[in-house]
């Protein structure tokens, strides 16, 4: 089995929470979300977020604004809808639910002792 091929589908798994995670905080600019997700040992290339933004956007999860930049081209800030932090409401309770039972189930627990039979009653 191919460990790296597991671990891809691991992220991809995650990564539309992780970005609507960044864009709950504040609006975003695609390149703001690609570096934050780099600060975060989570790698996403512009091919795989534009995609998946104009998705979630196509869905209304998200909104986005265009702001005038002095050094080139305007840019899209994105946005939570209403609809969107509802979404992510869902998501993160999930996530929460999951993670506690992926961290229950991978500890080393001790292994189960019979109890002494009570002979002596």
């Amino acid at each position: 089995m191919n460990i790296e091929n597991t671990q891809s589908q691991m992220r991809k798994g995650v990564l539309e929470f992780c970005i609507l995670s960044i864009i709950k905080r504040e609006e975003a600019y695609p390149s703001d979300i690609i570096e934050e997700m780099k600060k975060a040992n989570l790698n996403i290339l512009e091919g795989t977020l534009y995609p998946l933004l104009t998705r979630l956007k196509n869905a209304d999860l998200l909104s986005y604004r265009w702001v005038e930049s002095t050094g080139g081209p305007p840019r899209k800030y994105f946005s939570l809808t209403e609809k969107g932090a509802e979404f992510y409401a869902a998501l993160q309770s999930t996530w929460n639910e999951l993670a506690d039972a992926v961290h229950d189930l991978t500890q080393d627990k001790p292994a189960d002792i019979p109890e002494p039979d009570n002979i002596n009653q």
